[in-house]
């Protein structure tokens, strides 16, 4: 065919053929999943009651989210207006960067963090500032202050941050409002139960501040996708303007309120989350596996050149773990998550017998 009759194709927005792509690696997950961070147990009682109640006709309604909308701020303190559900903090992330960045705006990230952040925002502007954590993996305050322009329209944080378990305190948040009153700053507290600090309490006073929860960690709900953000009245109206108004399933809003409302089960997870997290580190430290201080539901360990045989290995002993060495600075890591103490142990001997199959060396891990 010549060039003159050759046929065009439609192709997207150039932002669109070069934004990046995220491809979970979701196949086969029917082993013990500490891959994903999930609840590795289950949500609460209370939920899978109210799931076994639902009728035949609710299935066939539209969803409403506003009372559930108005539950959910209740419980957190907050104005029905200052709250938006989400289907996953994933929409969220979505809806902040198609509300507010232009074309030549600049979105200033810290990493590695979550790759959600660069696939959102790089579907509305290819300005991405990153700064990266410290070696330690610290939050680097003082380069992300100084990276803030007249441009900066976002800036996305993360803590507890994910793949590093590292923190963002509240007045380092509350820095950050105030270096860049004309940026959106978006708190992602995916991981708050494990940690306990939050900067939820700061959405009423802050005009900039935006906070991201999750439903998919604590409560066990990743299946129905279900996250919240909240904010200032102001900031809550524009994007809901952006969001489709049956974003959240009607299964989802209905048990909601009965996972809410367990708070005895939230903090009996949090709590195995916790004595775990003690139990991992302490036989990563016997193995001689490096970690890093971590407030999340999950550690990161440096394994080195050997991290695909690692996670390969321990596949075959039915557990799942997630190779991080494609985020930035993190070559040679994996990320282990943590949930009650049966799969804990488990997670745990099947790490000391693959590495003592594998003959692997602490040496290795070593930068």
């Amino acid at each position: 065919m010549s060039a003159a009759t050759e046929i065009k194709q439609v192709q997207p927005r150039a932002a669109v053929l070069a934004m990046p792509e995220y491809h979970p690696p979701l196949a086969s997950r029917a082993l013990l999943r500490l891959d994903f961070n999930e609840n590795t147990f289950a949500p609460s009682p209370r939920v899978f009651a109210k799931l076994q109640s639902l009728t035949a006709e609710g299935l066939t309604i539209y969803p409403e989210r506003e009372h559930a909308e108005a539950g959910v701020a209740a419980h957190f303190g907050l104005q029905t207006s200052e709250v938006l559900l989400t289907n996953g903090v994933d929409e969220a992330i979505h809806l902040l960067a198609c509300a507010f960045l232009e074309p030549e705006d600049e979105v200033l990230l810290c990493t590695p963090s979550f790759f959600m952040y660069d696939v959102s925002c790089s579907m509305m502007t290819r300005h991405l500032v990153r700064v990266q954590a410290e070696d330690s993996f610290a939050f680097p305050l003082e380069r992300m202050l100084a990276a803030i322009t007249p441009r900066t329209k976002l800036i996305m944080i993360a803590t507890p941050n994910n793949p590093t378990g590292q923190t963002v305190s509240r007045a380092q948040m509350q820095q950050l409002c105030a270096a860049a009153p004309q940026a959106v700053v978006f708190a992602d507290e995916a991981y708050f139960h494990f940690h306990g600090e939050s900067s939820l309490d700061d959405v009423p006073a802050v005009p900039n501040l935006m906070v991201g929860r999750t439903f998919s960690k604590a409560y066990g709900l990743a299946n129905l996708r279900l996250g919240m953000l909240a904010g200032p009245a102001r900031l809550i109206n524009f994007v809901r303007k952006v969001a489709s108004p049956y974003n959240v399933n009607g299964i989802a809003l209905a048990v909601l309120p009965e996972a809410l409302a367990d708070e005895a089960y939230v903090a009996w997870y949090v709590a195995q989350v916790h004595a775990g997290r003690e139990r991992m580190f302490a036989a990563l430290k016997e193995l001689g596996v490096r970690t890093w201080p971590s407030a999340a539901n999950f550690v990161l360990m440096d394994i080195g050149a050997r991290h695909k045989e690692l996670c390969e290995r321990m596949r075959t002993r039915g557990v799942l773990l997630r190779d991080r060495s494609a985020d930035p600075g993190c070559e040679g890591y994996v990320r282990i998550t943590l949930g009650v103490e049966e799969h804990v142990t488990r997670g745990i001997a099947a790490l000391q017998a693959v590495l003592t199959e594998m003959q692997w060396s602490p040496a290795e891990g070593r930068a």
